[in-house]
């Protein structure tokens, strides 16, 4: 269906492909891996036709749909979601659009010279809409959108208001209503949450064509894929089977290529001592050009590259008493919307929450309460003695000071570090070498996420409280900050619809549901194994 072969391409200074080569079948299901800067997207656009390689084939199957799913979203207003998602299927959008017009014409006193005019277009418009099965098209991205986590009044409202994240949702929503031959996906998991990254999942599972995805999200990509390609210095290496078996092979081939390299340096050493011992004498005079020569045939191996892979280790916090956080009797709503009713709730040193609920149950709001952030309408919020809070959430990162380079941000929070010390942090968190120089002001949101954790963790509080600490981050940073997060000796409270995250490092499970609030003692996959479902109000196995 799709065939990369023998493709070059360089962009700047900077090799991506040197006579790469892959192939996707029909129902293959693939995930790309590769470090930052690899290639990853430039490898979407030569599929799509939006780039060409400077050498080689792209070949895509004649008639072959394709729906592109990348971060640049795009300009979208003027129209509701709905409208939006349905555009991507071609003309049925527009007559939708033009009867919602013709509905508003009939019932304008203005146009009522115009009415008989109107209702004839009318007839002719909705007549070619049910031609088209335009209805149950509307159902079909309704559907599709509430699985996103849409509400009816979202999906009808302007798509223009919407933040990033939504609009994100809307681009994906429309590539997933055109059910294409063939999708590819950059990262789709980014702005969902686990309800809805367990819906994308099910719909990916079941989906019939040929998908290539990125994904930060290990255990998303794990459940989906069957094949897994790595850019690889320039090169497209295949592995058949999920990211746990490319993770072995990748490691079996890497030991063999070290035991390789090392027998021939072993024998290349020989050989270089004996030339060097004898090359002096005429009587071993053949025998040492003979030994040159054959140096000269040997094609060399290569080391394997080592793989970068930064540990930040915590300075231990200072101990807090054993109350962190108390929530007594608290009411909290907005407008005529209520959230909590008479909660009570104890958080006691090193226990480590994760908190769960559908969209709209108050997570974002618990952990504003505890941080002081926002006000509880009736009862207390405590924090106990002794405790220090540091507290992440996506309006952080608004906070940078968009003059200072990453290395000033962190010389300013830590002028008594030393520069080494300041170097190895931003190494841990992404920023090697010249990177440290970037303006905080040109970062994207995951360098953002990344610096302000970075901030956060280098002189540790012993509460931390974490909003979807995960957002923007790569799999390498992540894998880092769960390892780091592991060996954290103090209290956390968090949010997180990453499930190896809230897996690795929950220990008790607060869960806000319709009927209230739920405590459960044991992580979360303590929490899936007895409730038999992975976020609040999914259907059990769902």
């Amino acid at each position: 269906m799709i065939r990369l072969d023998n493709i070059s391409k360089q962009n700047g200074h900077q090799i991506l492909f040197i006579e790469a080569s892959m192939g996707i079948q029909k129902g293959e299901k693939v995930g790309l891996v590769g470090p930052n800067g690899a290639g990853k997207t430039t490898l979407f656009r030569m599929v799509t036709g939006q780039e060409q390689p400077d050498d080689g084939l792209v070949a895509i199957d004649p008639g072959m749909t394709i729906g592109y799913f990348s971060q640049d979203v795009g300009e979208m207003s003027g129209q509701s979601a709905v409208a939006a998602v349905m555009d991507g299927v071609g003309p049925v959008s527009a007559l939708a659009a033009e009867m919602a017009k013709l509905e508003a014409a009939m019932v304008d006193p203005d146009q009522a010279d115009a009415l008989e005019a109107v209702m004839e277009r009318y007839g002719e418009v909705l007549e070619r809409f049910q031609e088209l099965d335009g209805y149950a098209l509307e159902a079909r991205a309704r559907e599709v959108l509430a699985g996103l986590s849409f509400s009816q009044e979202r999906m009808d409202g302007d798509v223009g208001l919407l933040s990033g994240g939504w609009k994100m949702r809307v681009a994906l929503a429309r590539i997933l209503l055109m059910r294409p031959d063939g999708m590819l996906l950059d990262e789709p998991s980014n702005h969902l949450d686990l309800e809805s990254l367990i819906w994308l999942e099910a719909f990916l599972k079941n989906y019939g064509g040929a998908l290539l995805m990125t994904s930060h999200d290990r255990a998303f990509m794990n459940r989906i894929i069957g094949k897994v390609v790595e850019i690889d210095g320039g090169d497209l290496v295949t592995y058949s089977g999920d990211l746990d078996f490319y993770d072995q092979q990748r490691a079996l081939g890497e030991q063999q290529r070290q035991a390789q390299y090392e027998r021939q340096q072993a024998m290349l050493a020989k050989e270089i001592k004996f030339i060097e011992k004898f090359k002096a004498r005429a009587s071993h005079a053949a025998q040492v050009q003979s030994r040159v020569k054959k140096l000269d045939k040997i094609e060399r191996v290569e080391a394997p590259r080592r793989r970068q892979s930064v540990q930040f280790e915590f300075q231990s916090p200072p101990r807090s008493g054993d109350d962190v956080i108390s929530l007594r009797n608290v009411h909290k709503g907005y407008g005529d919307q209520p959230i909590y009713a008479d909660l009570d709730f104890l958080v006691r040193r090193k226990e480590r929450w994760c908190v769960l609920g559908a969209n709209g149950a108050g997570k974002s709001t618990l952990l504003k309460l505890v941080a002081g952030a926002t006000a509880p309408d009736q009862g207390t919020v405590n924090i106990g003695a002794s405790v220090r809070m540091g507290y992440f959430a996506q309006h952080s990162m608004d906070l940078l000071d968009g003059e200072e380079t990453i290395f000033e941000s962190l010389d300013s929070s830590f002028p008594q570090a030393g520069q080494g010390a300041l170097r190895t942090l931003a190494g841990c968190f992404g920023f090697s070498g010249d990177d440290v120089e970037k303006p905080c002001r040109v970062l994207s949101g995951g360098e953002k996420a990344r610096l302000v954790m970075a901030k956060m963790l280098f002189d540790p509080p012993n509460l931390l409280v974490l909003d979807e600490p995960t957002n923007h981050l790569d799999m390498a940073t992540k894998e880092m900050l769960v390892a780091a997060l592991a060996d954290f000796e103090g209290t956390m409270l968090f949010v997180s619809h990453d499930r190896h995250f809230l897996g690795a490092l929950s220990n008790r499970v607060l869960e806000l549901t319709p009927e209230g609030v739920h405590q459960y003692g044991g992580g979360y996959a303590e929490y899936v194994a007895r409730t038999g479902q992975e976020a609040p109000g999914l259907h059990p196995g769902g």
